[in-house]
């Protein structure tokens, strides 16, 4: 449910309105715009049977959210919301540029890769610290090492980064080094992750997971919102289907689906999407083309030698080409991209 204050309603209404809300139980997130102040109401609504809200001093209009989601939905707010990672704006027609390798392996290598999707026009550095993989057997990334090259070189190229968080232990280790966290595939619906992340005020990547529906990737942004955090930045990075020709199904319905649905910006991954570096140009440009907030794009300076998902990774003069032709889209759907800038967020 959401309260529609009356243009023009006094402090002294409002603090009495949060009052009168927390003597219900309930807690209140309030969202302050030019021309309105709406106050959504999180908890148990059916304490609210019987309530005269209406009467309340200050209050227009008591508005019932029938979608699941409440703070992701469009009702609640109708604007986009614009997430900042360091110095660059995401959503409300700005595109994120996101780049770099699936891990980080080592500095000179990262230094390299970084130096050349910046060039290219990428705006933020990815590269994975901690790697979940369907094998034990396999890579799991370099941890706190990767963390502490992850950040000095994006302190090099003053790029912002964004990195995988796979375990509420690791949230306060990650926020020291990191501007953004990624929540991969496989911990879309790790509840207790997203609230630790809630309680962060770090934008947040939320990938979709692979059998997940839209609605499913709505209720695991709740959880974040739910805890205060409203800089969640939703993935679309494909879904598993009957198809074997490609890793995944990479679901572009999704990203007009999501717009209409909520007001958090979305981008895609064609890169985990399709596993084939021949299709990742076209897929982005067809992303951008369908409304999305951005692309993220593995990149790696030489594949076949990569440590973790070397097969569908660009080339660095392969992602500068498929730049081009992004930018090129991009003005058509008049979006802009704003250059790196790591100013750190809290």
């Amino acid at each position: 449910m959401i309260l529609v204050l009356k243009p023009g309603s006094t402090r002294q209404e409002l603090d009495h309105i949060l009052d009168r809300v927390r003597q219900l139980g309930l807690r209140a997130h309030l969202s302050e715009g030019e021309q309105r102040t709406i106050i959504g109401l999180i908890g148990d609504e059916t304490k609210l049977h019987g309530e005269p809200l209406a009467a309340l001093p200050g209050v227009e209009q008591v508005l019932p959210i029938l979608k699941p989601f409440k703070l992701a939905s469009r009702e609640f707010q109708r604007g986009d919301t614009v997430v900042m990672v360091g110095g660059v704006r995401v959503g409300g027609g700005f595109l994120a540029m996101i780049a770099g390798p699936c891990a980080v392996e080592t500095e000179s290598l990262l230094d390299e890769i970084a130096g050349a999707v910046k060039q290219a026009g990428a705006n933020i550095l990815r590269g994975g610290a901690f790697k979940p993989r369907t094998s034990p057997y396999s890579f799991q990334g370099l941890g706190q090492d990767g963390l502490r090259i992850l950040e000095a070189v994006g302190q090099k190229h003053d790029m912002p980064v964004v990195t995988e968080v796979m375990d509420p232990r690791q949230v306060e280790m990650v926020s020291r080094h990191a501007d953004m966290f990624q929540v991969g595939a496989r911990n879309m619906q790790n509840f207790d992750l997203l609230r630790e992340l809630g309680q962060t005020r770090k934008p947040v990547l939320l990938k979709r997971g692979m059998s997940a529906t839209v609605k499913d990737l709505l209720m695991s942004a709740e959880y974040v919102l739910a805890e205060g955090n409203g800089n969640i930045v939703l993935c679309e990075r494909g879904v598993r289907s009957f198809e074997d020709s490609t890793r995944n199904l990479l679901d572009l319905s999704a990203v007009p689906n999501i717009k209409g649905l909520s007001h958090l910006p979305i981008i895609a991954d064609p890169s985990h999407a399709t596993g084939r570096p021949d299709l990742i140009p076209a897929m982005s440009r067809a992303a951008i083309a369908a409304g999305s907030d951005g692309v993220h794009v593995e990149v790696h300076a030489c594949p076949e030698e990569a440590l973790s998902d070397g097969p569908q990774a660009l080339l660095p003069s392969q992602y500068a080409a498929m730049m081009n032709e992004i930018r090129r889209v991009a003005k058509v759907m008049e979006r802009s991209i704003d250059p790196p800038a790591r100013a750190r967020t809290m």
